[in-house]
């Protein structure tokens, strides 16, 4: 593997740019290191088409966010039939809509959070009303959009008011959203690598919830705790949990899935299928503690890479 050469795709157009192009970074150096040869493609510069095939063995995916994780990259590269890794084109594009998800979830009893959703066209007062009571859905209540990352458009809201105009904000720039029951607890992330269950981190973030400054500024002095404070029950428990929603969703090398724990349940928010891959990304950070070193991490996705998801 070692003579092999290797595309990074970093960047991209989304909301998470910055992130996607500190997870590139990160995981080109780590690649140099390894022995590996490494080019960078970036989309926002330049189209898919001009990635030449001849000079390129392996895709590593570092794209965050739309265009990147929802299966539109996933989709060039099989065209290409380039091996690439991480999820393919169904599973990214599943686990990237929030909606589609929590069917999915649903289906296979795993636990998540009540909710509905509104288009912006039907949008109105009387009907946030009607909808919060015909699904029984308390404050405070979460509004977000359906196929974001890094807690992108998340607005938590106390009352109707507030729900109300956070709504209208996020309707200028998305055309449907959705609508959850609050889950408080402890805010546990789970780790799966090809498979396999990596181990659980807690996160006690400082600022009102785990949101993108708390996720990737330093300043923001979240508190991770690895491993996660639980029984050795709950733990295994939750492992088992990430370990069958990676399965369902047929996801590919790494996925990060993010729980909730109240009242002795855990309820699954969402599983990512590009998690970070920066300095202060969880993920990195779980394989640490389990004896794996960034290097290693960043191979074990590489060895995953496939065609034909």
């Amino acid at each position: 593997m070692k003579n092999k050469k290797v595309l990074v795709v970093l960047g991209g157009t989304s909301g998470e740019r910055k992130v996607s192009l500190d997870s590139g970074r990160a995981c080109i150096k780590a690649l140099k290191k390894i022995g590996y040869k490494v080019s960078i493609f970036d989309p926002k510069k330049h189209s898919y088409n001009l990635i030449d095939k001849k000079k390129t063995d392996l895709i590593f995916n570092a794209l965050h966010g739309k265009d990147g994780e929802d299966g539109i990259a996933q989709s060039y590269f099989e065209y290409l039939r380039i091996p690439y890794t991480h999820s393919g084109v169904i599973s990214s594009y599943n686990a990237m809509n929030k909606i589609i998800s929590k069917k999915i979830f649903k289906k296979n009893k795993i636990k998540s959070p009540k909710y509905f959703v509104l288009e912006k066209e039907v949008f109105s007062k009387n009907l946030l009303k009607l909808c919060i009571k015909k699904n029984n859905i308390k404050f405070p209540i979460v509004v977000k959009p359906i196929n974001e990352g890094s807690s992108i458009g998340v607005k938590i809201c106390k009352n109707i008011k507030d729900l109300y105009y956070s709504t209208k904000y996020l309707f200028k720039k998305y055309d449907k959203l959705i609508f959850e029951t609050y889950v408080g607890g402890q805010e546990i992330q789970v780790a799966v690598i090809n498979g396999v269950p990596l181990g659980a981190i807690e996160l006690k973030p400082k600022r009102k919830f785990y949101d993108y400054k708390a996720k990737y500024s330093k300043s923001a002095k979240t508190e991770h705790i690895m491993p996660a404070n639980l029984t050795k029950t709950e733990y295994r428990k939750v492992l088992k949990i990430a370990k069958k929603a990676h399965n369902t969703l047929k996801c590919k090398g790494i996925t990060r899935s993010d729980f909730k724990y109240y009242k002795k349940q855990f309820f699954l928010l969402e599983i990512n299928t590009q998690p970070g891959m920066t300095n202060l990304s969880l993920v990195p950070e779980i394989a640490r503690y389990r004896g794996i070193s960034f290097e290693n991490l960043v191979n074990k996705i590489l060895l995953n890479a496939g065609i034909n998801k």
